[in-house]
């Protein structure tokens, strides 16, 4: 039960910070970079956080959870990225091309960036 409470409270605090980023960045741009930019900032601290031996060991299989599943999770958002990639195909190929390509190589870039980061010695 602590597990599913944790998962929830994380996800709701994931859902926030992606609908505080969301309106910061409105979609009054041509280019959605709200979620581009939740995408890759959830794609480092997920990666992160499953590949820092020091963070894993330290945190419980409760906090841990909530971070990865419940927080990270809910503040990245693929069917967004989906979505928006459509309206902007209607817009401009190029843009849609522009947004699946920073978002998919930004996503890998990020995550390997979190990948090197996690395994600096201290």
């Amino acid at each position: 039960m602590k597990l599913y409470l944790a998962v929830g409270i994380g996800g709701m605090l994931g859902a926030l910070g992606r609908y505080m980023v969301s309106v910061l960045f409105t979609s009054a741009y041509l280019f959605p970079f709200g979620t581009l930019l939740v995408n890759l900032i959830g794609c480092f601290f997920l990666s992160y956080l499953l590949h820092n031996a020091f963070m894993k060991s330290r945190l419980s299989t409760i906090v841990f959870t909530g971070l990865s599943t419940g927080l990270i999770g809910a503040f990245t958002t693929f069917s967004t990225f989906a979505v928006e990639t459509i309206q902007l195909v209607y817009q401009s190929y190029l843009l849609a091309i522009t947004y699946v390509l920073c978002s998919v190589g930004g996503g890998l870039l990020c995550c390997y960036i979190g990948y090197r980061v996690a395994h600096v010695k201290r």
